[in-house]
């Protein structure tokens, strides 16, 4: 049931840059699976230049639309949808995602059922309906040096598999150190305690910092797979790909030099920098053999353009 006038058992919040099919397909779920919970949903847009917000409008009139002028970035911009919200719990949500069955209502009962907890995420899926990582440990330094970069994939197993809590199984609850944000519910009582997001990120490591938070001030954080949810990864941000390695990179900076300190930002980002320039030069020698040229360059202006943002924490 949805409802905008008073407070409701949820707000969902939606920050869609570009990606009007798939706000489509997400709002249209939301709307075939909503019952047994009283909800409002809020489609915050950051300047998309798709139709998005006509097609809002049109199709979706009980959708609640805030329009930007600008790209907000993904932590402001859930920030600017909460501040509206009226909800008891609020689910912050991917508009890449598609609901199935009762996941709103589970998630929302179990967060007014245990009170102990501060945030939970459910079972990602695939598009092909094979599970998808979304839990995770608290990175170490060494996971900071080796997440999302070529040296992951020879790294001692053991290291990323404990990261990405590969030790759990799939089909059980778990405390987990933090869920991903493509499907994030926190009570608004835990939101009021520790704040909204951090906007110093702009995206990516905003709901680790998050969780952090929310875990440091003594609540659990829980993988909760009774709730299923779809998640297309990554459609908006594979819009500029260059600048989604920029910010994943600055941002990932950020949560280690807020949380870790500045020598272990300043030991992590001395290793980016050096692994894009050995594969800048790999690139461009791969390329004066000749070997499919037109990719090589394009890969060696990427990660020049890497190389020349400096990779500063993002906000310091």
């Amino acid at each position: 049931m949805f409802n905008t006038n008073a407070e409701v058992d949820l707000s969902i919040i939606i920050v869609n840059w570009n990606v009007k099919d798939l706000l489509r397909d997400c709002l249209a779920s939301i709307q075939n699976n909503q019952e047994n919970i009283e909800l409002e949903v809020i489609v915050v847009d950051s300047a998309s230049s798709d139709d998005s917000t006509e097609m809002v409008e049109k199709e979706f009139p009980w959708a609640r639309l805030i329009k930007s002028d600008q790209n907000l970035g993904y932590p402001r911009g859930n920030n600017v949808g909460i501040l509206a919200s009226c909800g008891r719990n609020i689910l912050i949500l991917n508009p890449d995602t598609v609901i199935l069955d009762d996941a709103l209502a589970v998630m929302s009962d179990y967060l007014d059922n245990h009170i102990d907890v501060g945030a939970l995420g459910p079972q990602l899926l695939n598009a092909d309906g094979s599970i998808q990582s979304s839990r995770r440990r608290f990175p170490s330094l060494m996971t900071g040096l080796l997440e999302s970069t070529w040296l992951e994939d020879v790294a001692p197993q053991r290291i990323m598999r404990s990261y990405y809590a590969k030790d759990m199984p799939d089909d059980q609850e778990n405390d987990v150190d933090w869920v991903t944000g493509a499907c994030l519910m926190v009570p608004r009582r835990i939101i009021d305690q520790v704040g909204l997001f951090d906007e110093g990120y702009f995206m990516y490591s905003e709901e680790l910092d998050w969780c952090r938070r929310i875990s440091e001030a003594g609540w659990r954080i829980v993988y909760l797979p009774q709730a299923k949810i779809i998640h297309h990864v990554g459609k908006s941000s594979e819009q500029a790909v260059t600048t989604r390695h920029i910010n994943f990179q600055q941002a990932k900076l950020r949560y280690f030099r807020k949380h870790h300190g500045r020598i272990a930002a300043g030991s992590i980002r001395a290793v980016l920098l050096a692994n894009y320039a050995w594969q800048l030069a790999l690139e461009a020698g791969k390329g004066l053999l000749g070997h499919k040229r037109s990719l090589r360059r394009q890969r060696v202006k990427a990660y020049w353009q890497v190389i020349r943002s400096g990779l500063h924490p993002a906000g310091y």
